[in-house]
């Protein structure tokens, strides 16, 4: 199925077969991201109106489109037509007859794909410039749920969802320092989507810090509490450092980004001087996605 093919919509939903066996699996990637992202659009639309799926995997269906969403992106595709696509997608969806034999076929092979999925514990999602890593995984040590790994001079950087079994994922920023500074602050700097009408992108291979707009037009969110870094933490090779916790609500807006921008992490050093760290947006809501499968 493709938003570039003709045909009606049935036959557009039995067309997605192949695509929806991966769901979000890394070698989907052979199909063209635009035609992933209709096609799972169009999917979740139909499981919202005609209730095809566990909460499992339309959870799974929604990391997969939020992929071919940022892969689009990253291959060139302009917002607008991302914005008519799914308008496209949803309005296929809506005329969709629920009790057709053929959807409730597809919709049964989607659900089996799921069982294969399921058992993935860990992901790479690869961007422009970096990678999110993310693990599912469990253990009562804390480990990096979903990750990046950033150098900004001598000093490093993980930034990302972190926690243990038994409790939620946190925001936090994990920064070793190799002349041992100790910043007394953190701040999470990032475009502020209320008062932009979309990322600030000067086109090409540019450096994560060119991808922030104007101070003018962003916000920030100070870390809620420092402490010293847990071990199972900190950067490889790194005996301490620290850990930064940044506020619930920072996620959300995180997520909401254009997976091409960049956010700061601004550690604040005593004599009002600062050392800032970058990170990639890229497929950080597809990640965190991931990892809200694992808690169903």
């Amino acid at each position: 199925m493709s938003s570039r093919r003709s045909g009606g919509p049935t036959s557009r939903v039995l067309g997605f077969a192949g695509a929806a066996a991966a769901i979000a699996f890394p070698a989907a990637a052979l199909a063209q991201p635009v035609d992933l992202f209709f096609e799972r659009t169009v999917m979740t639309a139909a499981d919202s109106r005609c209730d095809l799926f566990t909460p499992a995997v339309s959870s799974a269906l929604a990391a997969g489109a939020a992929q071919a969403r940022g892969a689009a992106l990253r291959a060139g595709t302009d917002l607008k037509s991302l914005v008519a696509i799914e308008r496209n997608a949803r309005g296929r969806a809506a005329q969709i007859d629920c009790s057709s034999p053929l959807v409730a076929s597809q919709a049964a092979r989607i659900q089996a794909a799921y069982g294969s999925y399921a058992r993935i514990q860990r992901m790479v999602y690869p961007g422009d410039l970096t990678e999110w890593r993310a693990d599912r995984g469990v253990g009562r040590t804390a480990r990096w749920r979903l990750s990046q790994s950033a150098d900004f001079g001598s000093n490093r950087m993980i930034f990302g969802l972190a926690g243990r079994q038994d409790n939620q994922s946190a925001l936090v920023a994990v920064a070793a320092f190799s002349d041992k500074a100790t910043p007394y602050s953190a701040r999470l700097v990032m475009r502020d989507t209320g008062r932009t009408m979309g990322p600030y992108l000067l086109g090409g291979r540019q450096p994560l810090a060119k991808k922030l707009p104007p101070s003018s037009a962003t916000r920030s969110y100070i870390a809620e509490a420092r402490a010293g870094a847990e071990a199972e933490l900190l950067p490889k090779g790194y005996a301490g450092g620290w850990a930064f916790r940044f506020p619930t609500n920072a996620v959300q807006a995180l997520s909401e980004l254009d997976p091409r921008e960049a956010v700061a992490v601004e550690f604040m050093l005593p004599g009002g001087r600062s050392r800032v760290a970058y990170v990639e947006v890229g497929d950080f809501a597809a990640g965190r996605a991931f990892l809200q499968i694992a808690s169903r």
